[in-house]
């Protein structure tokens, strides 16, 4: 990092721990970044739902944390209507011409520029929400964030210096310093940032309910900037994505039932390593212990093991959610755990059969979990000229292997990283979660349940909890206050404890609302610039 970007980053740094409290209230919003949640309960006092409110958050989420996501995001979400659950999976496809000969001579899908893009969903997760769930008009829920496009607003301190952080890469993408460094470089703490070209596409979003985007001026400027730079996407392919209705998959846990999107999501990690961990006394283990931590740490080795070798678009998996969660099968997984010793595992054999998280709930009962993204930071790097729709890279999460369910073709959802999770008891809503950061999500999700249901703690405590990343093979990372004796421990049985890398988001960024007898605790995480609030 350059002198000037880390003497910013020092001008809004706290040298004291930061203590957090739940905000109590009968409708709560809560987001990474407070003028989104703010915006999402303009929506709530305007007389919408969670879900309008939920949606302001997210279509301002696009303007004041462009770090994280953007109009040309995907998206999936959970709602509680006050008697049941809904599931919704607004991820895209790969375009048509994505072939594995598309591909021919590469070692792998590539992370930046216009072919690691595949169609964004997340204006399609708004359409569909709004529509089936929503109170308030269309266009009303775009109001605070054109508004912050036009207008502009002061940049946070986090977002300021991740921004500064991905620049040197991402400069050379099409149309991203054009549209993400005023003035040769990013933007600082505390600056006005405007991006009113941002604003008019927003607004043509809104007018259109979507259109604009999948059919109309929008897509056709998509395709023109893909064909101009050697993309492949087309406004066919725009024109045939859909979000879909996709209901949740489960796992019992201590008496909670905890759901996830079905694949081709990573939720079932979660779910998966919770399964296992059902087999043993966590709470007979001291929280934050080195027992406790190695049976979570070799829980969710087993089960990434298995989503990176069955998990995809699910018409191409062949092992379905069923077998991978089969309580035997997990059973029989959780029998490979040695007390004594980490294990770099492989995948088993079931039986054959950058992102933004926010959540609203409301008065009446309806709690929404929904999550956004672009993936690595600013994604693609790929900013559309005129629109200021940056660009997912979730299209690099195929891969080339031939046979493997994950790889490449025409109109192929990718294994996704981003997962909104719900928890209910009894049939009863207990709290939308949401922990945001790559594959830290399903790790934080299964840890935040860890400290809720083994050991006692409330929402706000279990987001403060020091956390642990298992990054590949037998490295782990962990943040400073897990005790030095556990590390010491853990290091003896055979962990890698690795030096903190400087990448995005190492630990992720969660929120919470937790459901009380009348109302609701929203908690927010301290990592970022995140608010939760309510009334």
């Amino acid at each position: 990092m350059n002198q000037t970007a880390y003497d910013a980053r020092l001008a809004w740094a706290s040298p004291y721990p930061t203590r957090r409290r739940p905000t109590l209230a009968r409708n709560v919003v809560s987001t990474s970044q407070p003028l989104a949640a703010q915006a999402g309960l303009r929506m709530l006092l305007a007389g919408g739902n969670a879900v309008d409110a939920a949606l302001a958050a997210a279509i301002t989420l696009t303007v004041v944390e462009p770090i994280s996501n953007g109009l040309g995001s995907d998206a999936f979400a959970i709602v509680w209507d006050g008697a049941s659950l809904h599931g919704l999976n607004a991820s895209g496809r790969s375009p048509a011409a994505w072939t594995p000969e598309y591909f021919a001579g590469k070692k792998a899908i590539p992370v930046r520029g216009w072919n690691s893009v595949s169609v964004p969903g997340a204006v399609s997760a708004w359409m569909e929400l709004s529509q089936r769930l929503g109170k308030l008009p269309f266009e009303q829920l775009f109001g605070p964030a054109v508004e912050y496009a036009r207008g502009g607003f002061p940049v946070s301190p986090f977002i300021a210096w991740r921004w500064e952080l991905q620049t040197a890469e991402l400069r050379e993408q099409p149309g991203f310093a054009q549209a993400f460094m005023p003035g040769g470089r990013a933007a600082r703490a505390g600056e006005i940032f405007r991006h009113p070209e941002l604003g008019r596409s927003l607004e043509l979003v809104a007018a259109s309910r979507g259109e604009a985007f999948y059919r109309g001026e929008l897509a056709e400027k998509l395709e023109a900037h893909a064909a101009s730079c050697g993309g492949a996407m087309t406004r066919a392919d725009l024109a045939a994505h859909k979000a879909d209705w996709v209901g949740t998959i489960a796992q019992s846990y201590r008496g909670y039932e905890v759901h996830e999107i079905p694949p081709n999501g990573q939720g079932i990690v979660c779910l998966m390593a919770l399964g296992m961990l059902s087999h043993f006394d966590m709470a007979s283990h001291p929280v934050d212990s080195a027992d406790s931590l190695h049976l979570q740490i070799e829980a969710l080795k087993l089960a990434f093991a298995d989503a990176r070798r069955y998990v995809g678009d699910p018409a191409a998996m062949d092992v379905g959610s069923s077998q991978l969660l089969d309580p035997d099968y997990l059973k029989l997984r959780a029998k490979r755990i040695d007390m004594k010793r980490a294990q770099d595992f492989g995948h088993g054999t079931p039986p054959k059969g950058g992102t933004v998280y926010l959540t609203a709930a409301d008065a009446s009962g309806m709690m929404v979990s929904m999550i956004q993204s672009n993936f690595m930071g600013f994604g693609s790097g790929v900013v559309v000229p005129g629109t200021g729709i940056s660009l997912q890279n979730r299209g690099s999460g195929l891969n080339l292997t031939p046979g493997h369910p994950n790889q490449v073709g025409p109109r192929k959802r990718p294994y996704h990283t981003i997962i909104p999770a719900f928890v209910t008891r009894q049939g009863k809503p207990v709290m939308t979660l949401g922990v945001m950061g790559g594959t830290m999500q399903p790790q934080g999700h299964m840890q935040v349940m860890i400290r809720m249901a083994d050991y006692g703690q409330n929402a706000q405590a279990a987001l403060d909890g020091p956390r642990f990343r298992v990054v590949q093979g037998m490295e782990v990372n962990f943040e400073n206050e897990v005790p030095q004796a556990t590390l010491e421990e853990l290091a003896r049985r055979g962990h890698s404890i690795v030096e903190l890398p400087d990448d995005y988001m190492d630990f992720g960024c969660g929120q919470i609302a937790y459901r009380l007898e009348d109302g609701y605790a929203a908690a927010s995480d301290a990592r970022r610039d995140s608010l939760a609030v309510g009334f």
